[in-house]
């Protein structure tokens, strides 16, 4: 044989070797990002699973139920009589929380539970022997509220002050936790820097029960995304539909909640606020001036409208860089189902009615009417 031929040989033997050898690499590296990615998902998916099997059973619950743990019951046989009677969602995942926490000395006896308890709650009962047969605190906090207001609210109920609740809410690496925790309802939007107070619009307004002697503020807020999670996440895909993110139609809710006091007022107003902004027009809604001022005055004047704010209607044309309070669900709805109607403008008489009109020139003949 020639010594070209077995050249030719050699190379192509080596060629075949190599292309072998990139074809393994790349099957090894499929392989490799393959199981990075399921290890990923994986871990994504645990996560979400024990942050939801930690979370009441039902926040909103009022109900009582009679549990007795029996004399010499293990952790585990109470974490399985607990989930038996609807009081916590997986046994397993309380049962190792219990011990993370280093609360396992539980007391026997017979317990009057709720599913609304927080796993916290439900081991400070267990380890006290204290039978809870009613919430220590009942604590409501009505719409149009703003995350300050909301603080004095539990700071004279709870033990905490209010700039210890303020602290919380603005500490921004706790805020990147409860992004986290709740990615169905909270983004990056929230800390915008030009974002007053990150949870602002997000601290749900309802009637909370806490069955703790010293709930902490962390056990506030969370108690409080649980509830907005629930309410707001049944409109995602309504919210998405209508090419909304979550952060404005919120944002949208909290104005129309503090320009109207009836279902009707809502949707009407809602309806006028999109003619506006289709139309190239600021909002001009008084209540973004009074927060973009960081104050409650009665009556709005002609130099308030002037200062300038990514919260205030009147120096910019579109929405605010953010929720102004909560707001109820029923302004959530009127947010994406508006009334439709040819009104541009809208003014409050002294007895509460709102008055809407199609023109400016309207506008200012009602104005005349019921103001001046």
């Amino acid at each position: 044989m020639s010594k070209k031929k077995m050249s030719g040989s050699f190379k192509d033997n080596f060629l075949k070797r190599s292309d072998d050898a990139e074809t393994v690499r790349k099957i090894a590296a499929v392989i490799i990002i393959s199981l990075v990615l399921i290890l990923i998902v994986g871990s994504i998916s645990g996560f979400l699973y024990v942050r939801s099997a930690l979370q009441p059973v039902d926040p909103d619950s009022n109900e009582d139920i009679n549990v007795e743990i029996p004399m010499g019951s293990s952790a585990s046989d109470i974490a399985s009589i607990l989930e038996t009677n609807g009081i916590v969602k997986d046994s397993t995942i309380f049962q190792f929380y219990s011990k993370f926490s280093n609360k396992t000395d539980f007391q026997a006896g017979d317990y009057t539970l709720s599913p609304s308890m927080s796993v916290d709650e439900l081991l400070e009962s267990l380890q006290s022997g204290r039978v809870t047969d009613d919430p220590v605190y009942t604590i409501t906090i009505p719409e149009g509220l703003t995350v300050d207001q909301i603080a004095e609210i539990y700071a004279n109920e709870l033990q905490f002050s209010k700039d210890e609740f303020l602290d919380q809410v603005n500490d921004p690496e706790y805020i990147e936790t409860l992004i986290n925790a709740y990615p169905n309802i909270l983004t990056d939007d929230i800390v915008n820097p030009e974002i007053r107070t990150p949870l602002e619009g997000y601290l749900f307004a309802a009637t909370y029960q806490f069955y703790s002697e010293d709930p902490s503020v962390e056990t506030v807020i969370n108690r409080m995304l649980e509830k907005s999670a629930d309410v707001i996440t049944p409109y995602l895909d309504e919210i998405s539909a209508q090419d909304f993110s979550v952060h404005e139609a919120l944002t949208m809710a909290s104005i129309v909640e503090n320009e109207a006091s009836s279902d009707e007022q809502r949707q009407r107003i809602a309806g006028l606020f999109y003619n506006r902004l289709e139309e190239g027009m600021a909002l001009q809604t008084d209540p973004t001036v009074l927060y973009a001022l960081g104050e409650h005055k009665d009556r709005v004047l002609y130099e308030d409208l002037e200062v300038e704010s990514p919260y205030n209607t009147y120096h910019v044309n579109t929405l605010p860089v953010g929720p102004i309070s909560n707001f109820a669900e029923t302004s959530l709805q009127a947010t994406l189902n508006p009334e439709e109607s040819d009104h541009l403008y809208f003014l409050h008489d002294d007895e509460g009615n709102i008055h809407f009109s199609e023109t400016n020139e309207e506008h200012n003949a009602l104005r005349e009417k019921y103001i001046n």
